[in-house]
């Protein structure tokens, strides 16, 4: 009984304690900025310079359609701030809607202008870093905008050939998907505003050359 009852004395504390819920802590109500998600980083473009070759076509002129190269060099002062140039060449073709007005039917010639070349200088602005499931592998990957100025040529369609060099104004989006530490492949969709003179009528009109351009970055530098 002696035993019973000196085991009864130790028992029960826990017991009761097993009975007696947790002691809890008030913190509040969490908001959502209150929540914050590090992402791990692995690849950084912080005082990096990306050498960039790419491919892609200037598809939506109702007269010209044209094959474009584009060589770039991107100086980033930060993982998300850059400073970019660029000089791209290409040819303009006729479309096959330009080749129906000037046929035999209506005979008629627009004064349409074929893209040759473009120089810019941008600011690239990448705020966005993500890590994409693709299979088995996790993609790295970010996503940015450009805007800048510069100049583009491009050449009357019209047997007279006529030059015109149009300030331009350079839009664009794209994402980079690293393929391994030193390089990316790059996708672009841009849009260039220019104003162009051209000669035969005497005019200068508002025109748009937009393209999809698809390359690689190769990287450079960076902090140690």
């Amino acid at each position: 009984m002696l035993l019973l009852a000196i085991t009864s004395q130790f028992l029960s504390p826990a017991a009761h304690a097993a009975d007696t819920p947790p002691e809890t802590v008030d913190i509040g109500v969490i908001k959502n900025s209150d929540v914050k998600v590090v992402q791990r980083r692995l690849y950084s473009k912080d005082s990096t310079f990306e050498v960039g070759v790419a491919l892609g076509v200037l598809p939506f002129d109702g007269f010209t359609v044209a094959p474009k190269a584009q060589f770039t060099g991107t100086l980033f002062l930060s993982e998300t701030f850059g400073l970019e140039a660029h000089v791209g060449g290409g040819y303009g073709l006729p479309t096959t809607r330009y080749q129906y007005l000037a046929g035999p039917d209506y005979g008629v010639a627009v004064e349409a202008y074929r893209y040759l070349a473009d120089l810019q200088v941008n600011a690239h602005l990448s705020p966005i870093y993500a890590k994409l499931n693709f299979g088995n592998k996790i993609l790295h990957n970010d996503w940015y905008a450009i805007a800048g100025a510069g100049a583009t040529l491009e050449q009357s369609v019209l047997p007279a050939a006529d030059i015109a060099v149009a300030p331009t104004v350079g839009l664009g989006v794209g994402t980079q998907v690293w393929l391994k530490k030193n390089m990316a492949l790059r996708a672009e969709l841009r849009d260039d505003l220019m104003i162009e003179f051209r000669k035969q009528s005497g005019t200068a009109g508002f025109k748009q050359n937009a393209g999809v351009i698809v390359g690689l970055g190769f990287f450079s530098g960076g902090k140690k």
